[in-house]
């Protein structure tokens, strides 16, 4: 997987211009690019500012986090028991009430995860069902002729295999939008997502093994169902929000019955929910291969196999998961967590009506064709991968792609992937406005597109432009760099358009244009900085723009 190194700023930086590779790439991701799971995390953890503390009681305990000028910031809440020992593998549980006042100045643990792409060392601590909570700060402390603020809570990315809540500054959002943020921390890979029916027994047998993560995720809403009032939130108005893997998992939770009625709004950013899912019979054989290669494969009963994996260190199931190459999602068809593909809801009406806010971003694909393609390749080599992948389609795909129109023909190849395939693709996107608005939800479509944002990966000699993960900065500021003042006013558009949603289901930005529902293809609002104000937001046609009709005919 890809990860994201915080970089410092660079706002006199050139488009083009000789750059160093700051990130290290790996290119076993590219073999799960038609996954909308299978996509990087960001990690950039800013520390905690100095500041004076604030206590809020929770169900399970007090907690005190810390005031800052213009928010307050709790972290490192449990809103689940350690899953470790004999809960490997559960359902979470409640967490244990504690005494005194719980530190919540600092993050705690991430969930395990094998090392950043980037260098640095893997995590392998189980500890880690853990919430963070920020709120503009109220000056009585106590919510006293306040009403309560909108939640919006936060799915992080990583193909569901790394990353965490902590890395993810909700301050803009939460001050600038007048909302609550709360950001979770969920297991990953093979804690998270490992389908073997063997952890089907006893008061797991209801079950469907695979889904831990997804029933974190659930955990945590419930969570701020019961608690999120001492914070001055509203749990009767929840936004659930995600991107990359995060967006997957928004998009299973809108399929979930038990997640019925804890979110009223859903924002799937850069992975639609008309994608492909993990199916149980496909996630469980895995799971079964999984289990061989860490030697609990001859164990003759699920409960001998199941003792096994349970026995095993952290560390041997986070490297074997990555050394496999396995994916990790929600899995789906075994039981009522997730009965349906978030597809198959969508088109048999069965998914919790929400009103939604959807899209990606305008090169969602250049960040995994430059891991890849690290260096220029030539016109040969363009026309060759063009067969290979197109086959009897390559030479009408050539002619609508000509290697002519790139003078770095990564580009092309990008532009390709982006436009038509995997579940980032604009076209199957546009797949999921259609089936979101036939729902009869309201349904708001963007698509990001400032190709000056600062890149998930920076490439020597590649136009890195809007790629994937490019529009977390203008939500999270500081993510991935900082922004200029005509990116910031887009950046202020934004948390605009994503905190008005939450509070009312219509998103709107003072000074920036109209955003109307999703009635035909071009009812796309891109998202780009202009010369002045917001006047580079506009209405697009991504259909159009992306030659989906040009690929459904190849289809068909």
């Amino acid at each position: 997987m890809l990860c994201a190194l915080g970089r410092p700023p660079d706002s006199t930086r050139k488009r083009g211009s000789m750059r160093p590779v700051r990130i290290a790439l790996l290119t076993s991701v590219l073999s799960v690019l038609s996954m909308a799971a299978a996509v990087p995390a960001v990690a950039h953890t800013k520390p905690p500012e100095s500041g004076s503390s604030a206590v809020v009681r929770t169900d399970k305990g007090t907690v005190r986090g810390l005031v800052r000028e213009d928010h307050r910031l709790f972290q490192g809440i449990p809103y689940a028991k350690p899953p470790v020992g004999k809960l490997r593998w559960t359902e979470p549980r409640p967490a244990d009430p504690w005494r005194g006042v719980l530190d919540g100045t600092a993050p705690r643990s991430q969930c395990a995860q094998p090392a950043p792409a980037y260098g640095g060392t893997a995590t392998y601590e189980e500890d880690c069902l853990y919430l963070n909570v920020t709120t503009p700060d109220r000056r009585d402390r106590h919510g006293k002729g306040h009403a309560r603020l909108p939640v919006m809570v936060w799915l992080h990315g990583g193909g569901n295999t790394t990353g965490n809540g902590s890395s993810y500054n909700g301050a803009k959002l939460a001050v600038d939008g007048n909302v609550v943020v709360v950001t979770i921390h969920y297991r990953l890979g093979a804690l998270g997502w490992l389908a073997h029916p063997a952890f089907e027994a006893g008061d797991q047998r209801r079950y469907q093994a695979g889904n831990y993560g997804l029933l974190d995720q659930q955990a945590a809403l419930r969570w701020v169902q019961r608690n999120i009032t001492a914070f001055g939130g509203d749990p009767r108005n929840v936004t659930l929000f995600g991107e990359s893997a995060g967006s997957a998992d928004t998009c299973a939770n809108l399929a979930s019955p038990p997640a019925r009625g804890l979110f009223h709004k859903a924002i799937p950013q850069s992975g639609t929910c008309a994608s492909p899912s993990h199916t149980a019979p496909t996630a469980e054989a895995n799971a079964q291969n999984f289990a061989g290669a860490v030697g609990c494969g001859e164990e003759t009963t699920p409960a001998g196999t199941a003792a096994c994996l349970r026995a095993l260190p952290a560390k041997t199931l986070v490297d074997t998961f990555l050394s496999t190459g396995m994916g990790a999602g929600p899995v789906t068809g075994g039981d009522h967590v997730l009965p349906l593909r978030p597809r198959d809801a969508l088109e048999q009406g069965k998914l919790h009506r929400v009103p939604i806010m959807h899209g990606n971003t305008l090169d969602e694909m250049r960040v995994y064709v430059a891991g890849t393609y690290p260096r220029p390749i030539t016109v040969a080599q363009y026309e060759q991968i063009v067969r290979t992948t197109y086959g009897a389609n390559a030479d009408k795909v050539l002619a609508r792609y000509p290697a002519a129109d790139y003078p770095d023909l990564r580009i092309g190849l990008a532009t390709m992937q982006t436009h038509f395939g995997g579940g980032l693709s604009s076209c199957l996107t546009q797949t999921g406005f259609k089936l979101f608005e036939k729902t009869g939800v309201p349904v708001y479509a963007y698509q990001f597109a400032d190709r000056n944002a600062p890149p998930l990966i920076e490439v020597p000699d590649y136009e890195e432009g809007a790629q994937h993960a490019t529009e977390l900065t203008y939500l999270f500021p500081g993510l991935l760099g900082e922004l200029d003042a005509k990116q910031q006013r887009l950046s202020d558009a934004m948390v605009g358009y994503w905190t008005s949603f939450a509070h009312t289901g219509r998103p709107k930005a003072h000074g920036a244009p109209r955003w109307p529902a999703y009635r035909s293809t071009g009812d796309v609002l891109s998202l780009a900085p202009g010369e002045r104000g917001t006047d580079g937001i506009r209405l697009v046609d991504t259909y159009e723009q992306s030659n989906c009709a040009f690929w459904e005919s190849l289809t068909t």
